[in-house]
C-alpha cells in the first residue's frame, strides 16, 4: 500500500495509473504522427503539440478513474475493463469535443482524436493483459504474520482469501493457551522461540497484532526487537483500515481512535479550500442543471399530485438539524402510517421517481444547500432525525459522523450500496468514519470522479 495524503492505495493500482496514463500519452504522439503521415506533411515538433497531448492523456485517464476501470472486478476481469475503458473513451472523446469548441486550437484534431482513441483503448487492454497474466498477482502482496488465533485473527484469514486482498498470512501465533474458536494451523507462541528470528526466518514484512486480550500477552521486548529490525508492526484496526478502506467497528476502540493519526476535517485552510469548492462547482451544476430539475418537476406533477418538490429535516454538521430540498420520488402520501426506511421495490416510489433516484436527479435541488453552507459537495450522507436518534442508541461511534460536513455524495456512497436497514447503516458509517478520518482534498476529488461510476452504473440506487 502507498499513502497518498492520507488515503492508502494498493501499490498495484498505483503502477497500473501510471503506466496507463504513459500509454495515453504515447497513443496520443502515435495518432498525431499517424495522420500526418497520411497527409504527407511534417509533424513539427513534440513542443507544439505538447499541451493537446498531454490534456488528451490526463483527460482520459481521469474519465478512466470515474468510471471505474481500477475498481477490484475491473482488476480481475479484462472483459469488464475493457467494458469500463469503452466508456471512459466514449467520455473521454466527449470532453475534449468541448474543450476544443471553448478553447479552439488547444486539443488534438478530431481526426488525430479518433487514432489516439483506437491506439489508447488497444494499449490499455494489453497493458492489463500483461499486468494479469505476466506479474504474478502474489508479487505485490505484502507478507505478514499474525499474532492471535481466535476470532479478531479470523477477520484477516478472511479478508486474505478476497481476490483483490493485498496482503497473504504467512503464519498465525496463537498467544494463550485454550483459547476458542483457535484458526487451524495456527502455532504456539512457545513452539517460535525468538520472535524477532522467526519474522525473520519465514520474511514477514509486518507483524499484525490481533490477540483477543492483550493484557499480559503482549511481548514488548519482541516487538521492539521486531521494529527495530525494520519490521513494521500494526493494530488490528489500523491495518484494516488500511487494507479495506473502511473503519471495522467490530475492532475499533476508543484508545485507538484517540492516538491514531487524522480527523483534521476542521483545520482553517482545509475548509476554507472545500468552502471555496463547494461555492465554485455547487453554482456552477445548479446553473447547467437548472433546464433538467424543471423539466423532472414538471414529470413527477404530471404523473402524482401534490408538490413536485419537498423539504425534509435532516442532521448536518455538530448535530444542527437544516431542511433539505429534493425532487418528490414518493406518492404524497407516503409517509401517511409513520417514517420508516426505504425498501428494495418500495411501493410507495412512482414510475418517475424510481427513474429520477436511479440517476440520482433528486438529489440536485441540494446543491441549494450546499450554496447555503448547510451541507458540503462531499461527505457522509444527511440522515432523518428519527433515524438518528435509534442509530446513535444502536451503532458505536455514530454520532462522530456528524463532525464533518454532510454531503451529497461520499466514501459511503461510492463504496456501499444504498442503505435501507440498520445493518446498511452500520456498513455505511463504517465508510463515513474512514472519511472523517482521513478527509483531504485528494479523497474529496477522488469520490467526485468515481460518482459518475455509481451514476453511470447505479447499482445500489432505491
Amino acid at each position: 500500500m502507498i499513502r497518498v495524503f492520507k488515503h492508502y492505495i494498493p501499490i498495484e493500482v498505483m503502477l497500473l495509473c501510471l503506466f496507463d496514463l504513459l500509454m495515453l500519452g504515447l497513443a496520443g504522439e502515435a495518432g498525431w504522427r499517424l495522420r500526418t503521415f497520411q497527409l504527407s506533411i511534417d509533424p513539427g515538433s513534440f513542443a507544439d503539440r505538447a499541451v493537446a497531448i498531454v490534456g488528451f492523456a490526463l483527460i482520459v485517464w481521469l474519465a478512466a478513474i470515474a468510471v471505474g476501470t481500477y475498481t477490484p472486478l475491473a482488476l480481475r476481469s479484462i472483459r469488464f475493463a475493457t467494458a469500463r475503458l469503452f466508456v471512459a473513451l466514449g467520455l473521454g472523446m466527449l470532453t475534449i469535443s468541448f474543450v476544443n469548441l471553448v478553447l479552439p486550437g488547444t486539443a488534438l484534431w478530431r481526426s488525430i482524436l479518433l487514432y489516439a482513441m483506437a491506439i489508447g483503448l488497444a494499449l490499455l487492454v494489453v497493458n492489463r493483459i500483461v499486468a494479469t497474466r505476466v506479474v504474478d498477482a502474489q508479487t505485490f502482496r505484502r507478507r505478514i504474520l499474525v499474532l492471535g488465533a481466535g476470532p479478531r485473527a479470523r477477520k484477516l484469514l478472511d479478508l486474505s482469501h478476497r481476490p483483490d486482498s493485498g496482503f497473504r498470512v504467512l503464519a498465525f501465533v496463537a498467544m494463550g493457551k485454550g483459547a476458542s474458536e483457535r484458526i487451524e494451523g495456527a502455532v504456539e507462541r512457545d513452539e517460535i522461540g525468538d520472535l524477532g528470528k522467526y519474522v525473520q526466518r519465514i520474511g514477514a514484512q509486518e507483524v499484525v497484532l490481533a490477540m483477543q486480550e492483550r493484557r499480559n500477552a503482549l511481548p514488548l521486548k519482541d516487538l521492539v526487537r521486531v521494529k527495530t529490525n525494520g519490521v513494521d508492526v500494526s493494530d488490528l484496526s489500523g491495518f484494516l483500515e488500511r487494507e479495506t478502506g473502511k473503519l471495522d467497528l467490530d475492532t475499533l476502540n476508543p484508545s485507538w481512535l484517540i492516538f491514531s493519526d487524522g480527523f483534521i476535517a476542521g483545520q482553517r485552510i482545509s475548509a476554507v479550500a472545500k468552502r471555496i469548492f463547494d461555492i465554485v462547482v455547487s453554482l456552477a451544476v445548479l446553473l447547467l442543471t437548472l433546464p433538467l430539475i424543471v423539466l423532472f418537476a414538471i414529470f413527477v406533477k404530471l404523473e402524482s399530485k401534490g408538490s413536485a418538490f419537498y423539504r425534509q429535516e435532516r442532521v448536518g454538521l455538530y448535530g444542527q438539524t437544516f431542511q433539505i430540498p429534493k425532487l418528490r420520488s414518493m406518492r404524497q402520501d407516503a409517509e401517511a402510517d409513520g417514517i420508516k426506511w426505504a425498501e428494495k421495490d418500495d411501493p410507495r416510489i412512482t414510475r418517475v421517481g424510481r427513474f429520477i433516484r436511479m440517476v440520482r436527479i433528486d438529489e440536485l435541488p441540494q446543491l441549494w444547500s450546499v450554496l447555503k453552507g448547510e451541507m458540503s459537495f462531499v461527505g457522509p450522507r444527511p440522515e432523518r432525525p428519527q433515524f438518528v436518534a435509534e442509530l446513535d442508541e444502536k451503532l458505536p461511534f455514530y454520532a462522530e459522523r456528524h463532525m464533518v460536513k454532510p454531503g451529497i455524495t461520499g466514501w459511503a456512497q461510492i463504496n456501499y450500496p444504498y442503505g435501507a436497514s440498520i445493518d446498511d447503516a452500520r456498513g455505511k458509517l463504517e465508510y463515513d468514519l474512514y472519511y472523517a478520518k482521513n478527509y483531504s482534498p485528494f479523497l474529496d476529488l477522488l469520490i467526485l470522479l468515481q460518482t459518475a461510476r455509481v451514476i453511470l452504473w447505479p447499482e445500489g440506487a432505491r
